[in-house]
This record gives C-alpha cells, structure tokens and sequence, in this order.
C-alpha cells in the first residue's frame, strides 16, 4: 500500500468514527479505491466479491450505468431543491412507480432520507393518526422480540430489548408492548402459540395500540429470522378486528430480496403504513419513503394542526429520486426473479449443508438471503478477517454470518462468495 492511503488510514482510525466502533479504533478500517459490479477493489488492489451490498442496498451491484446516466443527467440540471412550496418530475415520477407497484391502498408518499428516518415518520403517522380522531391514548406501539427497525430514538423504541440498544438508553425510550418472535420457519405448520401471545397483549391494550409494527417475512439485523406468511396474515386480520394500524417495514425486504417484489406479498395484504429505503437506489444514494392509505393521511390533514409534522431538509433530492427511478425501471426490465431463484438454490446447495458442522446451530435460506448461525458469538471479527484473506466481503454481527449480494451477481462471483464463506466459517470453528 502506498504512503497517500496509509496517511489516510492512519488518521481515519484516530478521527472518523465508523458504526457500532469505538474511536480510536483499535481495527483499521480496509480502505476502499472502487466499485464494480458485485467486486470491491480495496486499497492495495486486492479484489473482493461482495456479498453484502452495502448494507443490502446495492442491488444491481455497484456503479449501474443506467442509474449512473441517469443521475449525471439530473446533477446538470437540478441536483437539489427544497421540497416545501416547491415541487418537481423526478420526485412525482417516483412517487407514480411506488403507488402502482406497493400493496394496493399505498397511495400518499412521504419522501425521507434514510430507512430509520422513514420509519420514525411511519411511527408518527400512526400517533397523530389516532390524535386527529381524539383519541391521544391510543399512543404506545406493539411490536414483536427480534425486531430492528433503525438507529434513531423512536424507531430503537421497538427494536428488540435485549439484542437492541434498550439498555443503553432505557431511561429515555417509550416503553412499548412486545409479543413474542414469530416462530422460526417459513414453510412451518403452526400451533399459532405465537400469533395468540400477540393476540392476548393486542385484546388486553388495544384502547392504548396505536398501530403494530413488523419486518414482515424476515426479522433482519434483529436475527436474520424467517418466518411463515400467514403469521402475518393473521396479525393483519388482528388489527382490522381490533382498531389497530399495522406498520410494515420493508426496508430489507422491499424490491425482490425475498423472491416477491415485496414481502408483503408472501401473505396477500396491504399494510396501513408501510416505509421503504435501501434498495430504493440500487445503493447509489441515500433516499426512503413512508407510505399510506387516503384514510390516514385525510384524518391527518382535517386534524390539528392540519398538516404531518415533519419536513426533512433534502426530502425528495431531485438526485436520488432520479437515481431511484431508474433503480426501479432497471430491476423490472431484468429477470430479476430468476436471479433472486438461482442465488436462492445456490444457497439451498452450499450453505444448508453446514448445519452439520460442529458449532453451527442452524444455516437457512430465502430468497436472495443466506444465513448461517453459530453457537458462539464471538467468531465474528474472525470470520471477516479469514473472508477478506479468501477474497470476500462480509460483516457478521453475533452468531450470524450471513449473505446478501446483488441479484446479478454473476455465477462464478457466487461461487467465489460461498466457497470462501464456508472456508472462513470451517476455520473459525476448529480446535
């Protein structure tokens, strides 16, 4: 490595603080020179295959020439402007894609700039939803153990309370409701024990429920958990029954990862309320949105004080709505579901065959998703560093190491991905 990155690495790891590390941090981050497709060039110019795309973002791989056009087209004429009193194409173009193809009912759209930021407003929806028809107790959240929904204070309020940050903060967090965690398993037959412990918590607080939150399908960065469509299902007919919003959060799931365009469609249902981001891009920049119905955003707007209470400054970018436009217009132009097939029965051949393995608990798969769970929780910076040697990229966090790469990930890049998970993951578990 030449002295210019070792400069810049020196001072990144005493100065610039990275998520969930400490400062100065006793790991030097990899510097990272460029982009390509499902490959990361690093620094000294060893490559290496992606299998996170960035945080599960970058869909299409990095650096899509379409999206790219498409945004040097925008940035020459408008790359930013305010949203309030004004308006423009590639935000209304956008907000036209997402009604026609989100759950029907999903018609008002309110553009943020983040995933935590899109659920914040989702979660402020819901309370002043319940305070424009007089009804201020109806003001706490249920949601379910095993949950992430975000960073930001309101949205770690119904992350889950043991794996989620609620200790560090508990003093200054909204104490919600939790239910149980779905039962693990996609294709499972039921007792639906779990469905009638929500049930109980739902019947005996619902005056005070505003709305049900959930990651529908796949519980994330709460424990990369599947679990069965009519879970859901069953918690949409709960809330109709009881007067209660649901809050569907699809920022992992949204535009295809689980094999559906959203996750949502596993079950057959529309939620109330339902946030977007991450792929929203292709990870190209930053952009979420917040969905609703009619009824919720009309009760909101003939309400005090009339108007939803948030106002982003870089709402709507011109840029990354453009960016996001062509994001969608490249996704359904590809074959994109035979992809999300071929990853998901590469996974099914090379990875559910670890479960076999000494300290691995259980390895599972869905979709474009790839999990393997140890039974230690500390193998994590091991298995990353050994990834890295092997020419790939991953980020365990706990006892998961898991995959998540871009749909068109090309075959042999796949192979590369798996082969050298399986070879960090073998090594990290031996004597």
């Amino acid at each position: 490595m030449d002295q210019h990155w070792s400069a810049l690495l020196e001072f990144d790891q005493k100065h610039v603080w990275h998520p969930y590390a400490k400062l100065p941090n006793p790991v030097q981050a990899i510097g990272v020179k460029k982009t390509q497709g499902s490959i990361i060039t690093l620094a000294d110019d060893r490559e290496l295959v992606d299998g996170m795309s960035s945080w599960w973002a970058a869909m299409h791989g990095y650096n899509h020439p379409k999206i790219q056009q498409a945004m040097h087209e925008q940035i020459d004429t408008m790359p930013h402007i305010m949203f309030g009193g004004f308006t423009h194409e590639p935000a209304i173009e956008l907000a036209k894609r997402l009604v026609k193809l989100t759950p029907a009912g999903l018609e008002k759209v309110f553009f943020v700039d983040s995933g935590s930021v899109a659920m914040e407003v989702a979660i402020k929806m819901a309370m002043q939803y319940w305070i424009s028809l007089n009804r201020p107790a109806k003001n706490r959240l249920l949601t379910v153990k095993n949950g992430y929904h975000g960073d930001t204070f309101a949205t770690m309020a119904v992350c889950d309370p043991v794996n989620g940050m609620h200790s560090l903060f508990a003093n200054q967090l909204t104490n919600h409701f939790f239910a149980p965690a779905p039962q693990m398993g996609f294709d499972i037959e039921s007792d639906n024990q779990d469905i009638e412990a929500l049930k109980t918590i739902l019947l005996e607080h619902q005056a005070n429920i505003a709305a049900i939150t959930l990651e529908p399908i796949v519980q994330g960065a709460g424990g990369m958990r599947f679990y069965r469509p009519d879970y859901l299902k069953q918690v949409r007919d709960l809330c109709d029954e009881c007067d209660v919003l649901l809050i569907v959060d699809e920022i992992a799931t949204g535009f295809g990862r689980t094999g559906k365009l959203f996750a949502c469609e596993w079950a057959e249902i529309s939620p109330d309320i339902m946030a977007l981001g991450k792929t929203l891009t292709g990870g190209h920049i930053t952009l979420a949105a917040t969905l609703t119905t009619k009824k919720i955003s009309s009760t909101i707007s003939h309400g005090q004080p009339g108007i939803l209470a948030h106002g982003p400054t870089f709402m709507a970018n011109p840029l990354a709505c453009r960016a996001a436009i062509a994001n969608i217009d490249v996704l359904l132009a590809s074959p994109w579901q035979e992809n999300i097939t071929r990853i998901e029965d590469h996974f099914q051949q090379t990875l559910l065959p670890l479960k076999s393995l000494s300290g691995v608990a259980d390895a599972r798969v869905l979709g474009a998703i790839g999990v393997v769970e140890l039974e230690r929780d500390d193998l994590g910076p091991a298995i990353q560093a050994a990834a890295v040697e092997n020419g790939i990229w991953l980020r365990p966090f706990g006892k998961l190491v898991y995959t998540m790469p871009a749909y068109n990930i090309p075959q042999h890049q796949l192979v590369a991905l798996t082969t050298g998970l399986i070879i960090a993951i073998k090594n990290s578990l031996k004597p």
